[in-house]
């Protein structure tokens, strides 16, 4: 099977970094889970989501987490998030330290092309 990049060159990646408060950690991963997977999680609807997100744990602090998806239109994430913000509230933020659930949007500048990977893989 041939390699995949992480990304592809002209999307963008949103990404988050967060703490979540002392003892919340696997109650938030628990909320997390049950509102991303419904159907009440607008970001899966939009056709602007390359490749659905991934929660990751820090190996050496298990308060912070990050957050992870490609998009196609960052702008479109940025909307589709304020309604999470603003009219949604998901109930796992109330377990983020600060409140915040803001993310750093990244653009790919650089993905290995699909020649080389399968190069690599055969």
């Amino acid at each position: 099977m041939a390699q995949v990049p992480i990304a592809t060159k002209g999307n963008f990646l949103h990404i988050y970094d967060f703490r979540v408060k002392a003892g919340f950690e696997n109650e938030f991963v628990r909320l997390f889970e049950k509102f991303d997977y419904s159907d009440e999680n607008p970001m899966h609807k939009s056709s602007a989501q390359i490749k659905d997100g991934v929660l990751c744990r820090d190996t050496e602090d298990p308060q912070r987490f990050f957050l992870i998806a490609e998009w196609a239109d960052i702008e479109e994430h940025a909307k589709i998030r304020k309604i999470l913000a603003n009219e949604i509230k998901p109930e796992f933020i109330k377990y983020i330290e600060g409140g915040s659930f803001v993310p750093k949007y990244v653009e790919v500048v650089s993905s290995t092309p699909d020649e080389i990977l399968s190069k690599a893989s055969g």
